[in-house]
């Protein structure tokens, strides 16, 4: 009986269709699953039909952009418009088109995938979030996808292309900025959708509180689901009370609007008795009453350096997977003040160079 396919993709551990873009040469397919592939397609004895695959091997020059599960909050955050603002920039100046792939929830998204991928409707995605359990991730690594990751990879680092801040430094950066204006009792708010920037600028919070050897108080951190009608209550249970911080790290500015209209609540005055930076820089922060101090993460170019990396290994898909790391910088504003008249303002944040380094790169270089 004739070896086929399926044969080869069971045996590979891959679906049909990849050993068929395999076959291809597709630029779609990493390097390592078409090692996979073809290593299946030797044991097996299997020929490909090599001129039915030379006709089809074209690129799409079509990029997906898949955003994050959502009914439509995810839609209104300015962090992903700005993103796609910059990957769409990028791709129209060398005639690639995007495509933004949503849905209510993971099966949804994955529907969409699969259908790009069976009709050849795609080179690439670009996966604007980074969690620890995530679908979508697992299955565009399992089939072999080419994907960029803006965030951390959480698994198969070494083999994941991926564009990201230094959050844990930019958490860090953030609580020196309060603790050089004379703060101690530094509180943190994040959201509680598992996502990895999230957990990392809380790293950074703790890093720069153990340095300057202030104890680390499980009940100054704050969890909220920003899109929930229970959201004031983490935030009240924080600020309601006789010890509660003069200041606080607050990891996206939209939950700062949130702590916003608890302050005001509680007759808390922002800055007179809470300090409050913030992350993102987007026009939440200009807009609010103070404006906020607030970490500019430069997401327009995250959106550029990813959509660069998606066509660096679209048009060299031999490449190895490449870690980019885009600088952010502290936005002074309204929303802190120094505890003590005592106490001099943190000095201009330096601003570091973006670097960019592959798998084989020396040790020491940012990931």
């Amino acid at each position: 009986m004739a070896v086929t396919i399926k044969d080869v993709a069971e045996l590979a551990g891959v679906s049909p269709s990849t050993v068929s873009r395999t076959c291809k040469d597709h630029p779609s397919i990493s390097r390592q699953t078409k090692e996979k592939v073809r290593l299946a397609m030797k044991k097996l004895g299997y020929e490909p039909n090599f001129q039915a695959s030379s006709l089809a091997s074209q690129t799409s020059r079509i990029i997906g952009i898949i955003l994050p599960p959502s009914e439509k909050e995810v839609y209104e955050n300015s962090f992903y418009l700005e993103t796609i603002r910059g990957i769409s920039q990028y791709c129209n100046q060398h005639q690639y088109i995007n495509t933004v792939i949503t849905g209510k929830n993971e099966e949804e998204i994955l529907d969409v995938i699969r259908s790009m991928v069976k009709k050849g409707q795609a080179d690439g995605f670009i996966l604007l979030y980074s969690r620890e359990q995530d679908p979508v991730a697992d299955y565009l690594t399992e089939e072999g996808l080419l994907y960029v990751l803006v965030g951390k990879a959480y698994r198969n680092a070494n083999q994941t292309i991926y564009v990201d801040n230094d959050n844990i430094l930019a958490g860090r950066e953030a609580a020196e900025y309060l603790l050089n204006l004379g703060h101690e009792k530094i509180g943190c708010i994040l959201p509680s959708n598992g996502l990895l920037f999230a957990a990392d600028r809380k790293a950074g919070y703790f890093l720069a509180l153990n340095e300057h050897q202030i104890p680390v108080r499980q009940d100054y951190c704050a969890e909220m689901d920003l899109y929930s009608r229970e959201q004031e209550q983490p935030l009240k249970k924080l600020l309601d009370r006789e010890d509660r911080p003069t200041a606080v790290v607050v990891c996206d500015d939209i939950l700062a609007l949130a702590l916003e209209t608890v302050c005001a609540g509680l007759g808390i005055s922002i800055p007179e008795d809470l300090s409050v930076i913030s992350f993102n820089n987007s026009i939440f922060a200009r807009l609010s009453s103070p404006h906020l101090t607030s970490v500019d993460i430069n997401s327009f170019q995250l959106g550029i350096a990813a959509a660069s990396q998606m066509l660096r290994h679209v048009e060299n898909p031999g490449l190895l997977a490449a870690k980019v790391i885009v600088p952010h910088h502290i936005i002074e504003r309204d929303s802190c003040r120094p505890l003590t008249a005592s106490r001099a303002p943190s000095p201009e944040p330096q601003m570091p160079l973006m670097t960019s380094h592959t798998d084989d790169a020396a040790p020491g270089s940012p990931e």
